[in-house]
C-alpha cells in the first residue's frame, strides 16, 4: 500500500497554515479581554475567535487530507 505524496503534502500545508493561527487567535482573545476599555474590544475579540475556528478547521480538513493519502490508495 503506497502512499499518496501530494495528498500528503497538501495536507502537510494545511497544517502549516494552521499553526500560527492556533497560537494568534488564543492571543487576540487574551489582548481583547485585557483591554475591555477601548473602542476595539468586539473588534479584536472577533478576530481572534475566527482565528481559533479556521485554526480547528484547518486541521480538521490536513488530517483528513492526510489520512486519505494514507489509506485510500
Amino acid at each position: 500500500m503506497a502512499t499518496n505524496k501530494q495528498l500528503l503534502g497538501k495536507g502537510i500545508k494545511y497544517l502549516t497554515g494552521a499553526l500560527p493561527l492556533m497560537f494568534m487567535g488564543p492571543s487576540l482573545i487574551y489582548n481583547a479581554f485585557q483591554n475591555q476599555g477601548n473602542n476595539w474590544h468586539y473588534l479584536v475579540l472577533g478576530i481572534g475567535i475566527v482565528a481559533c475556528i479556521s485554526s480547528m478547521v484547518l486541521i480538521f480538513l490536513g488530517l483528513k487530507i492526510i489520512m486519505r493519502g494514507i489509506f485510500n490508495d
